[in-house]
Protein backbone atom coordinates (compact mmCIF):
# COMPACT_ATOMS: atom_id res chain seq x y z
CA UNK A 1 0.00 0.00 0.00
CA UNK A 2 1.13 3.62 -0.99
CA UNK A 3 2.82 5.57 2.12
CA UNK A 4 -0.59 6.37 4.20
CA UNK A 5 -1.18 9.62 5.93
CA UNK A 6 -0.93 8.81 9.70
CA UNK A 7 -4.65 10.30 10.05
CA UNK A 8 -5.94 7.72 7.40
CA UNK A 9 -4.15 5.10 9.06
CA UNK A 10 -6.30 5.85 12.58
CA UNK A 11 -9.27 5.94 10.90
CA UNK A 12 -8.71 2.53 9.19
CA UNK A 13 -7.92 1.50 12.10
CA UNK A 14 -10.54 2.61 14.31
CA UNK A 15 -13.00 0.99 11.60
CA UNK A 16 -11.58 -2.31 11.78
CA UNK A 17 -11.96 -1.64 15.99
CA UNK A 18 -15.76 -0.89 15.18
CA UNK A 19 -15.93 -4.09 13.05
CA UNK A 20 -14.60 -6.59 16.08
CA UNK A 21 -16.60 -4.90 18.33
CA UNK A 22 -19.71 -4.84 16.42
CA UNK A 23 -18.76 -8.64 16.16
CA UNK A 24 -18.17 -9.56 19.61
CA UNK A 25 -21.25 -8.06 20.40
CA UNK A 26 -23.26 -9.91 17.86
CA UNK A 27 -21.43 -13.50 19.08
CA UNK A 28 -22.91 -12.48 22.70
CA UNK A 29 -26.69 -11.84 21.28
CA UNK A 30 -26.39 -15.08 19.37
CA UNK A 31 -25.15 -17.20 22.26
CA UNK A 32 -27.46 -15.60 24.60
CA UNK A 33 -30.39 -15.70 21.74
CA UNK A 34 -31.08 -11.97 21.77
CA UNK A 35 -31.26 -9.46 18.67
CA UNK A 36 -28.54 -7.30 18.60
CA UNK A 37 -30.81 -4.41 19.36
CA UNK A 38 -31.33 -5.91 22.68
CA UNK A 39 -27.75 -5.53 23.48
CA UNK A 40 -27.81 -2.36 22.27
CA UNK A 41 -31.19 -1.35 24.71
CA UNK A 42 -28.51 -3.35 27.70
CA UNK A 43 -26.02 -1.07 27.24
CA UNK A 44 -28.31 2.69 26.99
CA UNK A 45 -30.21 1.20 29.46
CA UNK A 46 -26.50 0.56 31.84
CA UNK A 47 -25.20 3.94 30.27
CA UNK A 48 -28.47 5.39 32.01
CA UNK A 49 -28.07 3.63 35.33
CA UNK A 50 -24.53 4.37 35.59
CA UNK A 51 -25.20 8.63 35.36
CA UNK A 52 -27.88 7.90 37.55
CA UNK A 53 -30.54 8.89 35.02
CA UNK A 54 -33.87 7.23 34.70
CA UNK A 55 -34.99 5.72 30.92
CA UNK A 56 -38.40 5.46 30.59
CA UNK A 57 -39.07 3.26 27.19
CA UNK A 58 -40.03 6.49 25.24
CA UNK A 59 -36.28 7.36 25.74
CA UNK A 60 -35.13 4.06 24.93
CA UNK A 61 -36.90 3.83 21.92
CA UNK A 62 -35.47 7.94 20.95
CA UNK A 63 -32.30 6.45 22.03
CA UNK A 64 -32.13 3.50 19.70
CA UNK A 65 -34.11 4.88 16.90
CA UNK A 66 -37.29 2.42 17.49
CA UNK A 67 -40.91 3.35 16.85
CA UNK A 68 -43.24 3.17 19.66
CA UNK A 69 -44.49 -0.43 18.70
CA UNK A 70 -40.87 -1.61 18.34
CA UNK A 71 -39.87 -0.09 21.23
CA UNK A 72 -42.61 -2.19 23.45
CA UNK A 73 -42.14 -5.53 21.53
CA UNK A 74 -38.46 -4.63 22.71
CA UNK A 75 -38.87 -4.23 26.49
CA UNK A 76 -41.15 -6.95 26.86
CA UNK A 77 -38.78 -9.31 24.89
CA UNK A 78 -36.18 -7.94 27.41
CA UNK A 79 -38.47 -8.27 30.50
CA UNK A 80 -39.67 -12.07 29.32
CA UNK A 81 -36.05 -12.80 29.52
CA UNK A 82 -35.96 -11.49 32.38
CA UNK A 83 -32.91 -9.16 31.47
CA UNK A 84 -35.28 -5.69 32.17
CA UNK A 85 -37.84 -5.12 34.60
CA UNK A 86 -40.50 -1.81 34.44
CA UNK A 87 -40.46 0.15 37.56
CA UNK A 88 -43.03 2.87 38.52
CA UNK A 89 -41.92 6.09 39.35
CA UNK A 90 -42.34 6.53 43.47
CA UNK A 91 -42.52 10.32 42.77
CA UNK A 92 -45.16 10.03 39.70
CA UNK A 93 -46.85 6.83 40.05
CA UNK A 94 -47.86 7.06 35.99
CA UNK A 95 -44.28 7.42 34.72
CA UNK A 96 -42.78 3.89 34.43
CA UNK A 97 -38.85 3.32 33.89
CA UNK A 98 -37.02 0.35 32.46
CA UNK A 99 -34.29 -1.09 34.56
CA UNK A 100 -31.53 -3.89 33.60
CA UNK A 101 -32.15 -6.46 35.89
CA UNK A 102 -28.52 -7.37 37.75
CA UNK A 103 -28.75 -11.08 35.92
CA UNK A 104 -28.46 -9.30 32.95
CA UNK A 105 -25.20 -7.29 34.35
CA UNK A 106 -23.86 -10.04 35.52
CA UNK A 107 -24.43 -12.08 32.09
CA UNK A 108 -22.85 -9.07 30.27
CA UNK A 109 -20.17 -9.17 32.70
CA UNK A 110 -19.11 -12.43 32.22
CA UNK A 111 -18.58 -11.80 28.22
CA UNK A 112 -17.07 -8.55 28.03
CA UNK A 113 -15.13 -7.62 31.41
CA UNK A 114 -12.34 -9.52 29.65
CA UNK A 115 -12.67 -7.41 26.56
CA UNK A 116 -12.97 -4.64 29.14
CA UNK A 117 -10.10 -5.67 31.48
CA UNK A 118 -7.40 -5.70 28.43
CA UNK A 119 -8.76 -2.06 27.45
CA UNK A 120 -8.20 -0.94 30.81
CA UNK A 121 -4.79 -2.40 31.20
CA UNK A 122 -4.41 -1.07 27.67
CA UNK A 123 -4.78 2.62 28.96
CA UNK A 124 -3.17 2.20 32.09
CA UNK A 125 -0.10 2.57 30.17
CA UNK A 126 -0.97 5.97 28.85
CA UNK A 127 -0.55 9.21 30.79
CA UNK A 128 -2.71 11.85 31.91
CA UNK A 129 -2.15 14.01 28.34
CA UNK A 130 -2.14 11.40 25.98
CA UNK A 131 -5.74 9.75 27.94
CA UNK A 132 -7.18 13.30 27.34
CA UNK A 133 -5.88 13.06 23.78
CA UNK A 134 -7.89 9.62 23.15
CA UNK A 135 -10.78 11.09 25.12
CA UNK A 136 -11.13 13.70 22.78
CA UNK A 137 -10.56 11.95 19.52
CA UNK A 138 -13.00 8.98 20.70
CA UNK A 139 -15.84 12.01 21.75
CA UNK A 140 -15.60 13.90 18.98
CA UNK A 141 -15.60 11.03 16.11
CA UNK A 142 -18.82 9.91 18.43
CA UNK A 143 -20.22 13.59 18.14
CA UNK A 144 -19.56 13.30 14.27
CA UNK A 145 -21.47 9.94 14.21
CA UNK A 146 -24.14 11.29 15.86
CA UNK A 147 -24.36 13.78 13.42
CA UNK A 148 -24.51 11.76 10.57
CA UNK A 149 -20.64 11.97 9.92
CA UNK A 150 -21.51 15.73 8.29
CA UNK A 151 -19.48 18.61 8.64
CA UNK A 152 -20.40 21.22 11.41
CA UNK A 153 -22.19 24.43 9.96
CA UNK A 154 -20.86 27.23 11.26
CA UNK A 155 -23.80 29.18 10.31
CA UNK A 156 -26.05 27.69 12.45
CA UNK A 157 -26.50 29.38 15.70
CA UNK A 158 -28.57 26.69 17.39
Amino acid sequence: MPDQEPEMEIVHLLRAVTVELGAHSARFAQRNGMHPTDVRALIALMDASRAGEAMTAGHLGAALGLNSAGTTALVDRLERAGHVRRVRDERDRRRVTVEVDERAVALGRSHFGPLIGRAVELLRGYDERELAAIRGFLTGVREAAGDDGREPDHNDRG
